[in-house]
């Protein structure tokens, strides 16, 4: 349940009303709150604050609050649109979720919606003379944090939605993926040793990505009609009506249709991936920068470069998180659950397989794509190992299909770890 409550409060996240919603409902709250101190028997102690002065300030608030709510909106949506033009459209999700920029918006509409509120109290004489002095305190906090707000503001909005910037934040979101994944490969459940015999299939409701697997409902299923599942699919598969996305092992006669809809219920099917659980995507995301700088018209081989450093930092981070992790544990909470294992050769087409395609002629780019793979040779992971050996051999024999130029092929070569072990 918590872990169903996060996915549907990070799906809010992505919505750009979520936050200043919030702030508004607080703002009216904390301008009708300031009333509660009239019954607190503290007129003798706090001083007498004139109305005007009151008034002044809040004017103040709400002419500057809706103009520069505005500029916040329109500087947002245009660094959107930068992240998706000059990085890739998948990074929209990421960027839009910038705490940075969200808080400033909701800070900014939130004042405006208070000192409305306060303004249409105070004229009404809703508040006495404690609850002008609340007031006054509750706008020079509000007046405060505005400032101090904006001024952060104005130096993240001039970062974001750059391309430097919206990487960092991809090769962030996909690292937090990663070391997820890397914790528990398969969802808290059991790793497919055989396939079921004479095992039921379960086909998928919808067509479309799967996003989440709700592993203890499956489980609190498997144990109520005693029965096993064996998965046929993780977050990021694209499935269809006629995809197989679990197999159904009972010796007990149950009714299957019902179990079908169950188990379907259980595996969310949407549009679009998403970065939360599906380590793949974040790398993908990655890369797709790398191809749009690649092409032609873009033409921008640092930009590859600085994606492939990335991508190297991501294979040093699974080895160290591999090293530290507790995959060992005997305790298996969805031990009714069998769930497939994402194969290693994925990951590395995922992170290096386009860009030695859309690179291929460029020297310097696969100078720095056969150094990366080098230095992820001499991780201690035998997996890591081997597959960066083949994928070396395969970007150096793309390379040798496209580079016109010898002596560019020639340094290439040297730098080649097939060519360095013979």
């Amino acid at each position: 349940m918590k872990k169903k409550f996060r996915i549907y409060y990070n799906r809010l996240r992505e919505q750009l009303w979520f936050r200043p919603l919030l702030f508004c409902l607080f703002s009216v709250a904390g301008a009708l709150f300031a009333h509660q101190a009239d019954g607190l028997g503290i007129n003798d102690l706090v001083p007498d604050i004139d109305i005007e002065s009151i008034e002044g300030l809040l004017d103040t608030i709400s002419a500057s609050m809706l103009v520069i709510s505005t500029f916040a909106v329109a500087s947002i949506i245009s660094a959107f649109s930068s992240a998706s033009d000059t990085a890739t459209p998948r990074s929209f999700k990421i960027v839009i979720q910038d705490d940075v920029s969200q808080n400033a918006l909701s800070v900014f509409i939130g004042a405006f919606i208070f000192s409305i509120v306060a303004t249409i109290a105070l004229d009404n004489g809703y508040y006495g003379k404690a609850g002008r002095f609340i007031l006054f305190l509750f706008t020079l906090i509000f007046f405060t944090i505005v400032i101090l707000i904006f001024l952060r503001w104005v130096d993240r909005i001039s970062r974001l939605g750059r391309l430097e910037h919206t990487i960092r934040q991809v090769e962030t979101v996909a690292s937090k993926s990663l070391s997820t994944y890397i914790k528990h490969p398969y969802l808290k459940g059991l790793p497919i040793k055989d396939e079921f015999i004479d095992g039921k299939t379960i086909f998928a409701s919808s067509t479309g990505y799967v996003q989440h697997i709700n592993m203890e409902s499956l489980q609190l299923l498997a144990e109520e009609k005693e029965f096993k599942i064996q998965l046929n699919c993780l977050p990021g598969k694209f499935v269809h009506k006629n995809f197989i996305v679990a197999y159904l092992k009972s010796e007990n006669t149950l009714d299957f249709d019902q179990a079908q809809e169950d188990i379907n219920n259980s595996i969310h099917i949407g549009q679009t991936r998403l970065f939360d659980e599906d380590p793949r995507f974040g790398l993908i995301s990655l890369t797709e920068i790398a191809s749009r700088a690649l092409s032609p018209g873009i033409n921008d081989p640092g930009t590859a470069i600085q994606i492939i450093g990335s991508h190297e930092r991501l294979f040093f981070l699974w080895n160290e998180k591999t090293k530290n992790s507790d995959n060992n544990d005997e305790t298996v909470p969805f031990d009714r659950i069998e769930v497939p294992k994402i194969p290693m050769q994925d990951f590395f087409d995922d992170a290096f397989r386009p860009i030695a395609r859309d690179g291929a002629d460029n020297i310097e780019v696969m100078l720095r794509l056969q150094k990366a793979l080098t230095a992820i040779e001499t991780l201690a992971n035998p997996e890591l190992k081997e597959i960066a050996m083949q994928h070396s051999i395969k970007s150096y024999n793309r390379a040798e299909s496209e580079m016109k130029f010898k002596d560019d092929l020639a340094i290439l070569k040297t730098h080649s770890l097939f060519h360095k072990k013979r």
